[in-house]
């Protein structure tokens, strides 16, 4: 079979007006901007704990969703959604931020752990399966030491890119918006070889 057989592409973040630009929310944004490009709206569906668009890819329709339960019981809103319209688990693809890799670099699996990340964590708990594909986008960590780490986690992730990064951002989610495209008619591997290979053109 060509391309990717994904049915569902969901953003992780937070909802509300205050997390919009926040670096957790780069899920959101990805679609978000790909909504726009593509001319298509979100509507808040209850039953589904989440927002929800529909986009035409060729002759497929590809649902896309925001959950808006909050980054950690965001497993709640996916797996009301994969049950409302029959889907599996590997026909679902999460986008996401992600601290251990730097900002301006992509990293595209099939499966895996949570890696410490909330919502991954819920996502895995409310599928009961690790079996699914995930796009995380680096947002950096706020120190490379591990115990400032620590400190800082929290407000690093719900705090706002600045000016520098916010440019820098807008080419990431360019590059992300190629790859979604490319999973219409690649599989997986090629498309993971090419978003892993992605390396940003940081501006000194």
């Amino acid at each position: 079979m060509n391309g990717c057989d994904f049915r569902l592409l969901v953003g992780l973040g937070n909802p509300g007006s205050k997390y919009n630009k926040s670096r957790h929310n780069i899920g959101f944004m990805a679609l978000e901007k790909l909504a726009k490009e593509k001319g298509v709206s979100f509507k808040r569906q209850k039953k589904l704990y989440g927002f929800l668009g529909e986009i035409n890819f060729g002759n497929e329709i590809i649902r896309i969703l925001l959950p808006d339960t909050f980054m950690n019981e965001s497993g709640k809103s996916i797996r009301a959604t994969i049950d409302w319209f029959n889907l599996e688990a590997k026909q679902v693809l999460i986008i996401l931020d992600d601290m251990d890799l730097p900002l301006g670099k992509i990293r595209l699996r099939g499966k895996g752990s949570s890696g410490g990340h909330n919502g991954l964590t819920s996502i895995i708990q409310h599928l009961g399966t690790e079996e699914f594909a995930r796009l995380r986008i680096g947002i950096g960590a706020p120190s490379p030491i591990i115990q400032e780490r620590k400190r800082l986690t929290v407000s690093h992730v719900l705090g706002n890119f600045n000016s520098e990064e916010t440019s820098l951002v807008n080419d990431v989610l360019n590059e992300v918006l190629i790859g979604l495209e490319m999973m219409q008619k690649l599989n997986l591997v090629k498309v993971c070889n090419y978003l892993n290979a992605y390396k940003a053109d940081i501006k000194n």
